[in-house]
């Protein structure tokens, strides 16, 4: 189905005047008639100004508003006439009508919050009523779902929670209403498949041996340190599934990112011991430099001259007190080192 766009004239002021008159004219024949008409018989002008009286509305249900970035798709009767685009008064065949089937569609997504008033007061309190009327105008805006979030096992089989909001917009209206059932639906539904299938090929953090690109070669792609390349693929991977909807994903951003709560103690307990052991082994690293530029400067300027077991007690003596979790309680000797 490709899209058409109609170029009809926005003739919706004209069209509205010349039914006003058509309108009052047809009333003015009627009282013209009804003076004309005798007890015997009614005048044919009366008979006349009813008929008109009928149908001089017609026109009328054929005027459609659009505001900007909306559009219409028009059918007539079940052919598909063509898309309206672009804000304006317009007037089409009164015999038209507009299709939208997702147009009661309300899904976690900005254009469909609606605020429910509370109109209603009986025996259990108020009650809340949407007031908000159905339009089958389809809204070219950009648009933003919130897909709910969703469990998925990553590469390494660790059940991780993971939402997405999309940003998206309809580019061609008439595949959007005709070759899919309800466009809103199957985007939300196509959002849930790419995520399931890219959140699979990737672990939640940096894991030895994975081979997130699939050119054979392990690489540091994680859930948590590559979400900018996890959304851009998510992106992607959406648009090749929704091109036949006629639907353009502008982005896709990951809104919430944990481990599952049956796991998320474990692998926190993982974590605390993984930054642990870093903090230590970074400790070390500066214990044994500061202890070599010890040793040197004592060699270099002859201040003390020490034999290579007196040598092993100072390196001894330094790393407790460089490497204690506590201050240390230095020990004065009165005596001789011997």
């Amino acid at each position: 189905m490709q899209e058409k766009i109609l170029t009809t004239k926005k003739l919706g002021m004209p069209v509205m005047l010349l039914t006003i008159l058509m309108i009052a004219a047809s009333i003015a024949v009627i009282v013209l008639g009804g003076f004309m008409s005798t007890e015997e018989a009614p005048s044919p002008i009366l008979f006349i100004g009813i008929f008109l009286t009928c149908i001089s509305w017609i026109p009328l249900t054929g005027l459609k508003v659009l505001k900007p970035q909306e559009a219409l798709v028009i059918t007539l009767f079940g052919k598909y006439r063509g898309s309206l685009k672009g804000d304006g008064f317009y007037w089409v065949n009164p015999f038209s009508s507009s299709f939208n089937p997702a147009a009661k569609t309300k899904l976690s997504q900005s254009a469909d919050v609606s605020t429910p008033i509370n109109i209603l007061q009986g025996a259990q309190g108020a009650q809340s009523v949407d007031l908000t009327t159905v339009s089958n105008k389809i809204s070219l805006k950009i648009m933003t779902l919130n897909n709910a979030k969703q469990k998925i096992n990553d590469c390494l089989g660790n059940p991780v929670e993971i939402g997405i909001a999309v940003t998206w917009k309809i580019v061609d209206t008439a595949k959007a209403v005709f070759n899919v059932d309800n466009y809103k639906e199957f985007l939300s539904l196509q959002c849930d498949s790419a995520l399931r299938n890219v959140v699979r090929i990737y672990p939640y953090d940096v894991a030895p041996g994975v081979d997130t690109t699939g050119d054979g070669v392990a690489d540091e792609g994680s859930l948590r340190g590559s979400s900018e390349v996890v959304a851009e693929r998510i992106r992607n991977e959406i648009q090749a599934r929704v091109d036949e909807a006629g639907i353009e994903i502008v982005e896709a951003r990951i809104t919430y990112l944990a481990y599952a709560p049956e796991i998320a103690a474990v692998m926190l307990q993982r974590q605390q011991a993984s930054a642990i052991i870093d903090a230590r082994r970074m400790i070390v690293d500066g214990a044994v430099g500061m202890v070599e530029m010890a040793l040197e400067r004592l060699a270099q300027n002859e201040t003390v001259v020490l034999d290579d077991e007196r040598k092993a007690v100072m390196v001894s003596n330094l790393l407790v007190v460089l490497c204690g979790n506590k201050d240390a309680q230095p020990v004065v000797n009165s005596g001789t080192l011997y």
